[in-house]
């Protein structure tokens, strides 16, 4: 067959070529392409120091004013982006078969839900500080309460579904209605604070559909990254997204530990940094001379870090340097690190909360790069917080217990 004008034609490769291009750009998504048609920015990057300082536009879909978050290591994983809603005004009612996350960065307002047909609507209120999560495909329209806007960061599974189905109708006119994930109880977005251990790792949970303040809000003793360190699961309407909430405790940073891209590190309370680099440079990079291979973040409240930012494991590691505790949400996306795909009852271990020489893959602080400790402690002086990491920490013999202060 011949060369069509204003056609091409594959052909066979010849003289024991191989075929194809062999070097080629990463093609767009489906979701790639919806958030480049909505008109708003998209940002791209490891992290940011803060989400108040990204750049908004007009969003003629929501009726408010956004930007796109796709921090590397997340693309195809899940969705993430900033909306300003404006003052005394709302967002339009939208409905959609991704689920949805809210954090609100700043202002205070109200939230209804409802269903198609349904007379009674779902209204509670919101603040600075609280999350909340919307039901699969159930309708809703954000208000604010203020005359100055509200920032809310909220994160999707629309990537998961619009590169699956690839139709945007499909994903915003789907008539089913997700009963199962939706009750008309009164007490359907009441704050509900009993622990449970989660069904997978036994790790702390709350069902809720709904937290008033996350920044400030009770957390359990989990002890799992560092001494004091304290952890609890939400989980929300039902979801696959998968997000918890943690601290560590002013003076004392997390152990670093590796798994693969999805988490996101959301920064609540405190200022801090992060240093994340790829499994195959080692436990030691700096020491080993592979230091530029490491990235590092800076935030404060809110901040966002790709723990993972690309391929494979990563180790990461996170640093509070103010003398308030480092308060921290992870947002998963549908990637909870219990529920890795494999044979079902096959035998699993809490791999990221258990050290190297445990058959984990975190790092004992004996065992770090000794840059590390040193470079800690200058930035704790620079901000006038005092260092709580105490000797025995450093300890070959030393298996995480709380110490007795």
């Amino acid at each position: 067959m011949h060369d069509v004008p204003g056609a091409t034609h594959w052909h066979e490769p010849t003289g024991g070529k191989r075929a194809g291009f062999g070097k080629f750009g990463r093609p767009k998504t489906p979701y790639d392409n919806f958030m480049e048609s909505e008109g708003i920015p998209v940002f791209r990057d490891i992290g940011i120091s803060k989400v108040q300082n990204l750049p908004l536009a007009p969003w003629k879909r929501t009726g408010g004013r956004g930007s796109y978050i796709q921090l590397h290591g997340t693309e195809g994983k899940w969705g993430n982006y900033v909306i300003e809603v404006p003052g005394a005004g709302a967002l339009n009612p939208e409905k959609h078969i991704y689920e949805e996350i809210y954090f609100v960065v700043e202002g205070r307002g109200t939230t209804e839900v409802w269903l198609d047909n349904d007379s009674k609507r779902h209204v509670f209120e919101w603040q600075k500080g609280s999350l909340f999560s919307i039901p699969v495909n159930a309708w809703h329209r954000i208000v604010n309460a203020s005359s100055a806007p509200a920032l809310l960061l909220a994160g999707t599974t629309a990537p998961n579904l619009m590169n699956l189905i690839n139709n945007v109708g499909a994903i915003f006119d789907n008539p089913y209605q997700f009963r199962d994930r939706f009750s008309g109880a009164d007490d359907f977005y009441k704050y509900k604070d009993d622990i449970e251990p989660d069904p997978v790792r036994g790790l702390a949970m709350r069902r809720t559909n709904f937290v008033p303040d996350i920044v400030n809000c009770d957390l359990p003793l989990d002890n799992r990254r560092s001494p004091g360190y304290r952890r609890i699961e939400p989980f929300m309407t039902g979801n696959t997204f998968y997000l918890w909430i943690a601290q560590h405790e002013n003076g004392r940073y997390s152990k670093a530990h590796a798994h693969t891209s999805a988490a996101v590190l959301i920064c609540l309370r405190g200022k801090g940094y992060t240093y994340t680099w790829p499994e195959h440079a080692g436990v030691n990079p700096w020491k080993d001379g592979k230091a530029d291979l490491v990235k590092r973040v800076d935030y404060e409240p809110v901040g966002l870090v790709s723990a993972a930012p690309g391929g494979a494991r990563w180790f990461h590691q996170h640093f509070g340097v103010s003398k308030d505790p480092l308060r921290l949400t992870a947002w998963f996306g549908p990637h909870n690190p219990g529920r890795e795909p494999g044979p079902p009852g096959e035998k699993h271990i809490d791999y990221t909360g258990m050290d190297i020489n445990e058959g984990g893959s975190s790092i004992p602080y004996w065992m770090e790069d000794p840059y590390l400790k040193e470079e800690y402690l200058g930035m704790l002086s620079q901000n006038g917080a005092q260092n709580r990491m105490k000797p025995e920490y450093y300890d070959r013999d030393y298996k995480g217990e709380l110490p007795k202060e």
